[in-house]
């Protein structure tokens, strides 16, 4: 089997690479107008002038701002300013029939005298940012773009200096629209929207994605969602696509899955390059705009569980790849998985961090995955900051199946998750609880991290299929880590929540694989407890200058209330949700998680908001929310007041931001 971990096609000198630099770097600062420090790079230093101008604060997705006058000494005096309701309800008034999800997975952006939104149904708004009033909408179902489907996590802002556009993903439309008035612009693409099923091959039934659109220099970058568990071999590839901001044409296009001729093509045994789909990235990009560099986390290819239909190592799926952003060349990759099989996918933006490791600067690139790694690369070469070292990990034993004999494992980082399980692992409360665990467990396969998934028994005896961990939502997932370039910590949340992973022969007059994923599921542990000891929800820190952990706390304080817990004098257990975090310069924000997401585990998500010491971890405020965190909260000046906003919304709350400012 061919082996090659990092490949890369530019390896210019460090000179040639700094002069382009500095040429991007010139133009920007002009066309933006604000003289920018030469390091850190604009990109990596978080939201700038009281902006939010991206979906993280800044194309680095550093989920940073350095505005500090909301701070320790004066959090406990949070109110609420204002509060949204979604635009989607105005449209659900006038048809009772629209079905839409509760859970507002966007975050606003902040430029000049507005806040700016995309919606559930593929609508957008500018609101007020001191009253929190609806400016203009975009009706995107009048507007022939939108419809039922989830909503994306955010619009992308672009501008030249002079003009400035907003961009949207609107059901399966690329829409450009005017920030002054919501219209959209008639001379891009057709009548100011792309249709995204174009240039996605035969295979697609429809366009979605849920993401948020990235600018980086003139272009606007896509991903696209294909399904986890399709019923046959022949499937999308998840092709990558940049489109021209101004007039909406199609750049280029990168497929993940390499043609013949192409690096990486002879990691697809058999030809399954011609028929396999998936490697999609269905997350958050991040870019260098300095560099001109966009880095992609992809993810597995089809199906999640099984590949005895693609044999080998499968570039470029669950890898992260940097790309020209100008032209989509390849500059270099680094595959994580080999030939996944765990639905180990890349889920979150990677943080373009700035470092400085054993006394030499780096740019650098940080991706935190669901198996509980931070992987750590200089981001101009694609090398290593610390090694990383390929280990023997399980081998297979469904029919058909040839897992990797190795794994990538980085020597640091150390795991900021519970990875693999043993009997160790389950929770000893009380010893009932504990031989409850053992029994629970002893119903399936288990064993270290990349364990692989197994054959669900129908006889008496026989094993339930494999217990995972981490699960299918993480260690981290789309919600990401925030980092704070002044210190250059990184604040990882995550969720320890184990999964059943098992195989089952699928009816044939439906599908073609050998073996699909069964009935998906988390592993219910005694009386409705968790299996595994907690904490169940976590935030670690992590200084990337020296690879070390500077702290862990549990995020929440979980279910000591619980029958079975009663009279136990217990420390918090951590809620297991997928909040996304914020970083200012003195605080660290972090809600719990919608209940409402997408396969979230029994316990899972809760109301309360918190701003914690970004020093030791210590919660210095807490508020209850009507409803569970569902996007990444930000934040943002406006006449000398600093504001906090987050959206919230579940199956018993409508999707609403809430915004919180100082009396």
């Amino acid at each position: 089997m061919v082996r090659q971990l990092l490949t890369r096609s530019i390896r210019g000198s460090r000179r040639r690479s700094i002069l382009q630099s500095l040429g991007r770097s010139i133009l920007w600062m002009a066309a933006l107008g604000a003289a920018l420090p030469a390091s850190p790079a604009f990109g990596q230093r978080g939201a700038q002038n009281g902006e939010w101008r991206s979906y993280a604060g800044d194309t680095g997705s550093t989920k940073y701002s350095p505005l500090d006058a909301i701070d320790g000494t004066n959090v406990g005096n949070l109110q609420v300013v204002w509060r949204w309701q979604s635009v989607d309800y105005e449209r659900k008034a006038e048809n009772p029939d629209l079905v839409f999800s509760d859970a507002l997975l966007a975050t606003p952006l902040k430029v000049g005298n507005a806040l700016y939104t995309s919606t559930n149904l593929g609508q957008a708004a500018a609101i007020d940012p001191v009253t929190g009033e609806t400016i203009w909408v975009y009706n995107a179902l009048a507007e022939g773009t939108g419809g039922e489907r989830r909503g994306t996590r955010g619009l992308a802002y672009w501008t030249d200096g002079s003009e400035g556009r907003l961009l949207l993903v609107s059901g399966e439309h690329l829409v450009a629209l005017d920030p002054e008035t919501g219209r959209r612009y008639p001379a891009f693409g057709d009548d100011g929207k792309v249709d995204l099923r174009r240039d996605m091959g035969p295979e697609l039934e429809e366009y979605r994605w849920n993401a948020a659109p990235l600018v980086c220099g003139d272009v606007v970058l896509i991903g696209a969602a294909i399904s986890d568990n399709p019923a046959r071999q022949e499937a999308t590839p998840g092709y990558v696509r940049a489109y021209d901001v101004v007039t909406g044409q199609l750049q280029w296009r990168f497929n993940p899955v390499p043609q013949p001729g192409d690096l990486g093509n002879e990691t697809w045994e058999n030809g399954s390059w011609e028929y396999t789909g998936g490697a999609n990235v269905w997350s958050l990009m991040s870019a260098d705009e300095e560099l001109g560099y966009v880095y992609l986390p992809v993810s597995t290819p089809t199906n999640d569980w099984y590949g005895g239909h693609r044999l080998g190592d499968n570039l470029f799926a669950e890898s992260l790849v940097a790309l020209e952003c100008a032209t989509g060349r390849r500059v270099w990759h680094f595959q994580m998985i080999h030939h996944g099989l765990w639905d180990y996918d890349n889920p979150a933006a990677p943080n373009l961090v700035d470092i400085t490791v054993d006394g030499r600067a780096i740019q650098a690139v940080a991706q935190v995955s669901k198996q509980g790694f931070v992987y750590v690369f200089d981001r101009v070469t694609g090398d290593p900051v610390w090694p990383i070292e390929e280990r023997v990990v399980p081998g297979s034993t469904v029919p058909g199946e040839r897992t990797s004999p190795t794994q990538p494992f980085p020597t640091k980082p150390a795991p900021f998750e519970r990875q693999g399980i043993t009997v160790d692992d389950l929770i000893d409360f009380t010893p009932e609880l504990r031989a409850e665990a053992i029994e629970i467990l002893d119903d399936f396969v288990y064993g270290p991290m990349f364990t692989p998934p197994s054959v669900r028994g129908d006889e008496p005896g026989t094993t339930q299929g494999t217990v995972q961990l981490p699960g299918w939502v993480g260690g981290a997932d789309w919600n990401g880590a925030a980092f704070d370039p002044e210190t250059q910590i990184l604040y990882v949340p995550s969720i320890t929540a184990p999964i059943v992973a098992a195989l089952v022969e699928p009816d044939p007059e439906v599908s073609n694989f050998r073996y699909v994923r069964g009935t998906p599921r988390s592993v219910e542990g005694p009386r409705g407890l968790p299996l595994v000891k907690p904490p169940w929800g976590r935030i670690t820190a992590i200084d990337l200058n020296e690879g070390e952990h500077v702290w862990m706390v549990p995020n929440g304080v979980g279910p000591r209330d619980h029958e079975a817990l009663e009279g136990l004098d217990l420390p918090k257990l951590g809620v297991p949700g997928r909040p996304a975090p914020l970083l200012t310069r003195t605080l660290l924000f972090l809600g719990e998680g919608s209940p409402n997401m997408v396969a979230m585990p029994s316990l899972g998500g809760g109301k309360m908001f918190r701003a914690y010491s970004k020093d030791d971890g210590d919660v210095l405020w807490e508020t209850e929310l009507p409803a569970g965190t569902a996007g990444a909260p930000m934040t943002y000046m406006e006449n000398g007041k600093q504001y906090v906003v987050v959206s919230v919304g579940d199956a018993d709350h409508p999707a609403e931001f809430i915004a919180w400012g100082l009396p």
